[in-house]
């Protein structure tokens, strides 16, 4: 438990963050100052039954770490959950199946089934979609007691404000949501399955308080509210504070993400480029395979830094590399065959270093003017997040490529995000419609 101050402000709002690997809790106080967190270890059992129980342990566990002082004064909370990770349920919001998560692919006829009726650049085309899984749950015996379709972060908060059935626009854009007319497309709403889509509300959206039971159990405010939840990239970008259209967030973790906050929607699928809506602006972003596991390949995380700091991000490295830890490019490229072009290696590691971080700038400007190209509103300024954000001579050499200022995101915690959307709600989506001046 991190340490925490009492804020002299009497409402706080708690943020929670369920990631691949576990979960964290934050509360914030009105000034969005972070108060206290705690963190939690998450079980990675694909097809087991007891999942959604031990998800359930963990949000209460999570909670309950808190310290009593912060948790009596929370006024509000709202949960993010893995995109596509779902979940069918009965009406009491008992799951009938172990939940499929989200990078499982099983769905691959019911994706190519839905060529058949999806608009051709729709995101549900993957296999991965929650309606590809939507799907493959229907054809399943136990569909028969099914009544709900619900993501991670709805069954979750379900769990704590008692009605089942709800889901916010950013986790239900996979689910075939139409984000632009804030409906269900008509090709949506004749499929079979149509009686298991979940009411959608927007992010922030009030959905009731705390049941009685469990804010007595938690020593919660009886009046605390449960605010509806979204993805953890969307709560992740959240955190970052970009606030105006052509503010982008670069994640530089393993792989190389990219979001944009523009005026324009943005649909290509062929780069895995599609738009998330904020309130009265978009998100569009791709994701390239470079990043961070190239350098990891490499190098250790100390002798990352220890050559960084013999590289002039002011010259230009002469090694024209295409970073990659594989065959395969979907972002700002699509080549599933392209290799990765990582030579010829100099003698001395610093200039190849320096030729990895000047490859990967490329791509990243490549990227941004790709999004651009597409319809996306021009970049303005970078904000970085992930582990390669500390690194300044990568910044520097990012910034000299994008001609645009780069600096590190305040903050980058998806629970952040969170809970800034628990204490803003809605309008917390409202983002401004003019260029920073």
């Amino acid at each position: 438990m991190a340490p925490y101050r009492l804020p002299s402000a009497a409402d706080c709002a708690l943020g929670i963050d369920f990631g691949t690997g576990g979960a964290r809790a934050l509360v914030i106080d009105q000034a969005g100052q972070p108060l206290a967190d705690a963190r939690l270890a998450l079980p990675q059992a694909p097809d087991d039954p007891r999942l959604p129980g031990l998800w359930r342990e963990a949000l209460l566990d999570i909670v309950a770490r808190l310290p009593l002082a912060l948790r009596r004064r929370l006024r509000t909370l709202a949960i993010d959950g893995t995109s596509s990770t779902c979940l069918i349920c009965d009406r009491d919001n008992r799951p009938l199946l172990p939940p499929l998560l989200y990078h499982d692919s099983r769905a691959r006829e019911e994706a190519e089934s839905l060529r058949q009726t999806a608009p051709p650049d729709n995101v549900v085309l993957s296999p991965s979609s929650s309606l590809a899984k939507l799907l493959w749950f229907s054809r399943q015996p136990e569909v028969a007691a099914a009544r709900y379709l619900a993501h991670q972060a709805d069954w979750l908060a379900a769990q704590l404000h008692g009605r089942p059935g709800i889901s916010d626009y950013h986790n239900a854009l996979k689910l075939g949501y139409d984000v632009a007319e804030m409906r269900y497309p008509a090709w949506l709403t004749a499929l079979p399955i149509a009686p298991l889509l979940p009411e959608v509300v927007a992010p922030g959206s009030d959905l009731g308080p705390i049941l009685p039971q469990l804010a007595r159990d938690l020593a919660l405010p009886r009046d605390c509210r449960v605010r509806a939840g979204t993805t953890d990239s969307i709560a992740a970008f959240l955190a970052s504070g970009a606030t105006r259209p052509g503010d982008a967030v670069t994640s530089l973790g393993s792989t190389l993400v990219l979001k944009l906050l523009s005026r324009t929607r943005v649909e290509a699928a062929r780069y895995g480029v599609y738009s998330h809506r904020l309130g009265n602006l978009w998100l569009p972003g791709g994701a390239s395979n470079s990043g961070g596991a190239v350098l990891k390949a490499f190098f250790s995380d100390a002798r990352l830094q220890a050559l960084s700091a013999r590289i002039d991000p002011s010259k230009p490295s002469m090694l024209d590399y295409y970073p990659l830890p594989g065959p395969g490019e979907r972002f700002p490229l699509n080549d599933p065959a392209l290799e990765p072009r990582l030579s010829p290696r100099p003698a001395d590691d610093a200039d190849f270093l320096h030729g990895l971080l000047e490859g990967m700038a490329r791509i990243e400007a490549r990227g941004y003017r790709l999004l651009e190209q597409l319809g996306a509103t021009k970049v303005t300024r970078v904000l970085s997040a992930g582990g390669g954000a500390r690194n300044t001579a990568w910044a520097a050499i990012r910034q000299r490529h994008l001609d645009v200022p780069v600096t590190p995101a305040p903050q980058t915690e998806a629970a952040y995000g969170a809970a800034v959307l628990a204490a803003r709600g809605e309008k917390l989506l409202c983002f401004r419609q003019v260029s920073p001046g």
